[in-house]
């Protein structure tokens, strides 16, 4: 795999089309990279303590490589 953390990329396919990002950490058994900005997905969490409320983060997802383009 020739994409590697820190590289700059752009989206060339799905929501997220020509947006640009740098790799955050990349998968090389998935062949799967996790762009900065990029592919964010909704997490429910449930309550942990006594009084603490559940809540709904942005995680970011995985961007399978075929999905992107090393840019300079």
């Amino acid at each position: 795999m020739k994409i590697k953390k820190g590289d700059k990329v752009k989206i060339i396919t799905g929501k997220d089309k020509g947006k640009t990002g740098a790799v955050i950490k990349s998968f090389p058994k998935d062949f799967a990279v996790l762009v900065e900005g990029i592919n964010k997905k909704k997490v429910h969490q449930k309550p942990r303590k006594g009084g603490e409320k559940g809540k709904i983060i942005e995680q970011a997802a995985p961007v399978h490589v075929s999905n992107v383009q090393k840019i300079k």
